[in-house]
């Protein structure tokens, strides 16, 4: 298996390019087209029978994260209405759906604005226009050399010691 990175030949089954160091571990996947696949859960249906269900999640929109605000405060106003006319203690389980839903559209319009502030702060595209310069087939590229190789190097390399003897301390 060769690294996409570096071109450096690796064993199969390596995680890690032993030339540059990069992530190689997708790689197989890649070239049998082979995509991880989603969570599937099993949901048992009415009728005594399993089927298998993938665990889809929308793109979550403005929209979707200002309607779950104000329905949470609609649950809110109805929650004191009925506090203040019926007056039992079953009102205060409106405030439940009204806490989650706004909580749940707060998150969702905080994590709409951190991704639009990462998508403002990211490095422009390169050019797909872009080609790198055609090499002649024939033209052979040097190795790279190993990470592994340029780290362990100075473990051949005796470092110099200096030897103390006690007639030098006096």
């Amino acid at each position: 298996m060769f690294c996409p990175k570096c071109a450096t030949q690796n064993i199969d089954g390596a995680s890690f390019c032993r030339g540059c160091g990069a992530n190689i571990s997708l790689v197989p996947q890649a070239l049998t087209g082979q995509m991880a696949q989603a969570p599937v859960e099993e949901v048992e249906e009415p009728g005594g029978r399993r089927r298998r269900r993938r665990r889809e999640r929308g793109e979550v929109t403005l929209d979707q994260s200002f309607k779950n605000i104000f329905m949470g405060f609609a649950f809110l106003i109805i929650a004191l209405v009925l506090s203040r006319t019926i007056g039992y203690a079953w009102w205060f389980w409106m405030l439940l759906p009204a806490f989650s839903l706004m909580g749940t559209g707060l998150a969702q319009y905080i994590r709409l604005k951190d991704k639009d502030r990462r998508a403002s702060l990211a490095p422009p595209q390169v050019n797909p226009a872009f080609q790198p310069p055609p090499r002649h087939p024939d033209e052979l590229r040097p190795p790279v050399a190993s990470v592994t190789e340029g780290t362990t190097r100075h473990l051949g390399v005796e470092a110099p010691t200096r030897h103390f003897d006690a007639s030098e301390h006096k």
